[in-house]
């Protein structure tokens, strides 16, 4: 139903009065509650992570303080170092009490040990203990070869497990001595050091890891595989951001997270802490407040929607009844401005109405040459047969024809000669010639005569329908307008052209078998290309017509050179064949069916050959595709395209087999009988083939020929009886088929040195 600009005025303005009070104060909200909020979540999350990693800072510092106030302790003098543990055990004990009291002093260690290099390597671990091993004891004398006092490392828990190391706190003693010679360890708990990085994710949720400046990893808080390769990736974005300290957005796996990196300064190097965590763990409270106000605001708009829409409905009734009586149901067209103003419709309306008439009939007029286009491919074709008379009269009046008392003369036109255009027109651009030709046909034919209409067939081939005054005689203008057409498609598009004038006929029924005989006349026409017009009004029968010649001889000749797998000769016979169709003026449907007869016998050729014509031509219908052809060179290029070269390829292939097999079979007889007299002649005769084309096949699939072949056979059966055998040299120049003197020359001539040097040569190597 239509509603104008009033109707949408109350609306709009009912709407604004309602929503915007509940909009405004909805947008404060979400913006405070959304994005300030939202902020102060995230730095309240930094400056926790950040007070958190001071409370790291102060436990290992706290660490690093202890051991050195325990390295300037009188139990670690000089005097150790001349100590007779064995004798002074009590010594030993203390030490012992006071590594125990170190490491329950300290939350963090997991062990304190003491290392002494004296005149034995002394370990007390806390209790005392003798080093024999000595990778610990080179281990140790690294530690103390190093230049600082008090440093960090990696030390292994003992000797059998060397890949796992804790991370260590080192105080060279005695303090006060520039020449130490031993050193205070305290090994870090990893499990009680992962549980204080932990504090780093106050939301237990996410990934901590503690690094040196190198990218070494210390310490992680979770050692999976998807957290190991999460660490790595996030180490190497902080190594690439660079600086000590800072924070950044991280996205990975499609999760957001907030990551806080920073830097602790410890005795003789610096680590460096990274904490990243899910921004949706710690907006989680703002993500609720903010849809809860979303739904609220979306609830209070949708009710107020409602409302105004039902105020306006009832303002804007009167005023709805008047519009729906001017519009009825109809939807309203037009520009914007005038659907918005209710007072502007009878004139539009009417406007509107006129715009629309005129339209259609500019479209009608547009498709009408179409539609009678259309109309007549039926019509000649026969598909209106259902119709009668009066029916089909009626329709060619509904389309614009006067063809009351008029004759219906129909022209079938075929162009010929496309095969000559190079150059200008290729392959498949038979239905652009075709409508090129049409409308120069068109151009012309509408120009002579008041009523006449033309039939694009896209196929090189076109009609006419023409309608006269039925008293008229049509004879001169028909042949003029056919003159007129051939002159100007050989000059524009230098095609022959055939036209057949079909009989006359006063019934629209009639036109359909008028148009099949002018079609079928034009079979009738010289094969050549040339310009050929048939009149069947005045077409004479001719009884004294010459018998066509039919070219048995050349028949004959062709299916030989075929039989032979002679190409050219056979393509050039075939022109020949043509020719001597042609040479007595042998008309269109006479060359048809003499190259059809000649097809028939081609085939029947290679079946007897042994192919199968259907697989060798893969199915193809080839008396329907040369049936259609209407020009002599276009045949000729068919039966070279269409017919000599599958054959040819076919008779390749099957020859190729043909000639490895025999060759296989010559070799398989040489291997057999090289010891008897061999000939290439006795070959032949025994595969079943010519000696020549032997010789030439076993080059070529070999490549070598046929004496070379048999001389290098029988010398590698000489070479293995000489070398395997004790047979004389002539019992060996009988076994493969040479005389000893002959044998002796040739031996030399392939293998270089004599037989009996060769024998000599080989029992050498073996002995």
């Amino acid at each position: 139903m239509f509603k104008g600009r009033f109707y949408r005025n109350s609306l709009i303005l009912i709407l604004l009065i309602s929503s915007i009070p509940g909009i405004i104060v909805g947008g404060i909200l979400y913006g405070m509650t959304g994005g300030w909020l939202e902020h102060a979540l995230l730095q309240l999350h930094t400056s926790q992570i950040l007070q958190r990693a001071s409370n790291i800072d102060d436990q290992f510092t706290y660490l690093e303080t202890s051991l050195a106030h325990w390295a300037f302790d009188t139990k670690f003098n000089s005097q150790l170092y001349e100590t007779n543990f064995y004798q002074d055990f009590e010594i030993a004990r203390d030490l012992t009490k006071t590594l125990n009291v170190m490491q329950g002093s300290t939350p963090l260690a997991k062990q304190v040990e003491l290392f002494l290099k004296g005149t034995q390597y002394i370990r007390f671990y806390p209790e005392y203990d003798v080093i024999s091993n000595e990778d610990m004891i080179a281990s140790y004398n690294q530690f103390l070869s190093q230049d600082n006092l008090v440093f960090w490392t990696t030390l292994s828990d003992d000797a059998s497990h060397l890949d796992k190391k804790d991370l260590t706190l080192v105080h060279k003693i005695p303090g006060v001595d520039m020449h130490p010679f031993g050193a205070l360890f305290i090994r870090i708990n990893e499990e009680k050091a992962t549980n204080l990085l932990k504090t780093l994710t106050p939301y237990n949720v996410g990934e901590t890891f503690m690094m040196q400046n190198g990218g070494d990893v210390l310490l992680a808080s979770s050692k999976d595989p998807q957290s190991v390769v999460f660490d790595e990736a996030l180490k190497a974005e902080v190594l690439q951001r660079g600086g000590k300290s800072g924070s950044f957005l991280y996205e990975s796996h499609k999760n957001m997270y907030t990551v806080s990196y920073g830097t602790f300064r410890r005795v003789g190097t610096e680590w460096m802490y990274v904490s990243a965590s899910p921004i949706s763990v710690i907006t989680k409270p703002v993500d609720f407040i903010s849809k809860l106000i979303l739904s609220v605001s979306f609830a209070a708009l949708l009710l107020a929607v409602l409302l105004s829409w039902f105020a306006s409905r009832k303002i804007y009734s009167p005023v709805d009844r008047l519009v729906t009586l001017l519009t009825g149901s109809r939807p309203l067209t037009g520009s914007i401005g005038e659907q918005h103003d209710e007072f502007k419709l009878i004139e539009k309306e009417w406007l509107d109405l006129w715009r629309e008439s005129t339209t259609l009939q500019n479209k009608l007029e547009a498709q009408l040459p179409h539609v009678k286009e259309g109309f007549l491919l039926q019509l000649v074709q026969g598909f209106l047969s259902a119709y009668s008379e009066d029916d089909l009269r009626e329709r060619m009046r509904n389309y614009g024809w006067v063809v009351d008392e008029c004759q219906f003369i129909v022209m079938h036109i075929q162009l010929t000669g496309f095969a000559n255009l190079e150059g200008r027109f290729g392959q498949g651009d038979e239905s652009l010639v075709t409508f090129a030709a049409a409308n120069i046909i068109e151009e012309l034919s509408t120009n002579r005569l008041e009523q006449v209409n033309g039939i694009n067939f896209h196929d090189l081939s076109m009609g006419l329908l023409i309608m006269l005054p039925p008293h008229m005689s049509y004879t001169t203008e028909v042949h003029e307008l056919s003159d007129e057409i051939i002159q100007s498609i050989n000059r524009i598009l230098k095609l022959n052209v055939s036209i057949c004038i079909g009989k006359p006929s006063t019934a629209i029924r009639q036109i359909p078998s008028h148009y099949e005989e002018a079609k079928q006349a034009l079979s009738y026409r010289s094969f050549k290309n040339e310009n050929q017009i048939i009149d069947l009004n005045s077409l004479e029968p001719e009884e004294d017509m010459a018998e066509l010649h039919y070219p048995f001889v050349l028949e004959r000749e062709i299916v030989q050179m075929i039989r032979t797998g002679q190409q050219h000769e056979a393509m050039d016979l075939i022109k020949s064949f043509l020719d001597a169709l042609l040479e007595r003026g042998a008309k269109e449907i006479e060359a048809q069916q003499g190259m059809l007869q000649l097809l028939g016998s081609i085939l029947h050729a290679i079946r007897h050959l042994g192919m199968d014509p259907n697989r060798v031509f893969r199915s193809v219908n080839l008396y329907d595709q040369l049936g259609q052809i209407r020009e002599p060179q276009k045949m000729l290029h068919w039966f070279q395209h269409k017919i000599m070269n599958p054959y040819i390829q076919e008779l390749e292939s099957r020859s190729d087999v043909h000639w490895k097999k025999a060759v296989e079979t010559a070799m398989v007889y040489l291997q057999n009988h090289y010891m008897k007299e061999i000939s290439l002649d006795s070959c032949a005769d025994h595969v079943g083939v010519n000696s020549v084309a032997l010789s030439k096949s076993f080059k070529q699939i070999t490549g070598t020929n046929f004496i070379d072949y048999l001389t290098e056979l029988r010398m590698e059966k000489a070479k293995e009886l000489l070398r395997d055998t004790e047979q004389k040299i002539n019992d060996v120049a009988v076994q493969v088929g040479y005389q000893h003197s002959y044998f002796n020359r040739i031996f030399k001539k392939h293998v270089g040195v004599t037989p009996s040097h060769y024998r000599e040569m080989s029992r050498n190597m073996h002995s």
